[in-house]
């Protein structure tokens, strides 16, 4: 770790607490020059930190930037050694985690930015990922153990998350089947699973699990195609928790999880979320837009619709994007 990141780790973990320079250098083991150096270094990267005569260095309790340093004390005992990689722009999380993957296959992590450029969502679809104002993050994944299932590592983040947002805000997000979460009728987070093919077995070597949340409203708003959905879980900049802190909620949640997915334990709280459930929902099959009423989400996380001839059929994550069918009167 080089001498900034030890800076900031501290300063992160003394947020509105001031440190003289000195004693910050005896504490870190490094020289007085360093730290002078590491600090205006984070200066320049945005990072609020206040000189004061006779007091030392304070990093301001407004500073929210997505940081290994900051993130990393706050994870579980078992995540303390997990690879975390932050950006300050980057075009895309996912595909950033697969050019990693493809220059080292054995790679595990997370990578997290502050913007995406070329964010993307299912079926080719654009994710607004504007700066400081979203928490953009792909998990680098080995398969568990006889597990091909993109739905259940999908049902199990949105779980993860929801129970991440839950725990800190006080907030209950609800889910629309499959990767979507909702909070007061809006779409405040979207999840795509992908996998990468080892070659050589013919089998998913790599899952890259990204998550896109909406933190606070951007300074410029959201696109017009999307302002009639989209939401955010904080209205402005000031909010009671800092998207670090979600960041490593959302990754102890969905650690937990992760390791037993076989088990289907989260579906119960899956099924308890979605709202899909009860409505009827309409999804393209061929050239035509089928209504079904949605009435079950089945152990292997798909949905299962019946259709109005008395049928049931089951809806897969990779194959279909389903709208609920507004009422009369709503």
């Amino acid at each position: 770790m080089s001498t900034k990141e030890k800076v900031l780790q501290f300063l992160e973990q003394h947020k509105g607490e001031s440190i003289s320079g000195q004693d910050l250098a005896d504490k870190l083991e490094v020289s007085r020059t360093s730290v002078w150096k590491a600090i205006n270094g984070l200066k320049k990267e945005g990072y609020q930190i206040e000189a004061t005569t006779n007091k030392g260095y304070q990093l301001s309790i407004e500073t929210d930037l997505l940081s290994e340093a900051a993130i990393v004390p706050m994870l579980s005992e078992a995540l303390k050694d997990h690879r975390i990689i932050a950006h300050k722009t980057i075009d895309s999380t996912n595909l950033e985690a697969k050019r990693i993957v493809n220059e080292d296959p054995t790679f595990e992590g997370v990578i997290l930015s502050e913007e995406q450029t070329k964010g993307r969502g299912r079926l080719g679809r654009v994710f607004h990922s504007p700066s400081e104002s979203g928490l953009y993050m792909s998990l680098v994944l080995k398969p568990v153990a006889d597990l091909d299932n993109a739905t259940l590592i999908t049902t199990a983040a949105a779980v993860a998350v929801c129970q991440a947002i839950e725990t800190l805000t006080g907030k209950e997000p609800q889910i629309k089947w499959v990767n979507d979460i909702f909070l007061d009728g809006r779409k405040v987070c979207g999840i795509l699973t992908e996998g990468i093919m080892d070659m050589e077995s013919r089998t998913i070597g790599t899952i890259i699990l990204g998550i896109g949340l909406n933190f606070r409203a951007p300074e410029t708003d959201f696109p017009d195609e999307i302002q009639s959905i989209a939401g955010t879980l904080f209205d402005s900049k000031n909010a009671v928790v800092t998207r670090n802190q979600m960041a490593a909620e959302i990754l102890n949640r969905f650690y937990v999880l992760y390791p037993d997915l076989a088990s289907r334990s989260y579906l119960d709280e899956y099924r308890k979320r979605c709202f899909v459930l009860g409505e009827q929902v309409t999804f393209p099959q061929g050239s035509e837009t089928i209504e079904a009423k949605a009435i079950a989400i089945d152990d292997d996380g798909g949905l299962v619709v019946a259709l109005p001839n008395g049928e049931t059929k089951t809806l897969t994550y990779g194959e279909i994007s389903i709208k609920i069918k507004k009422r009369e009167g709503k």
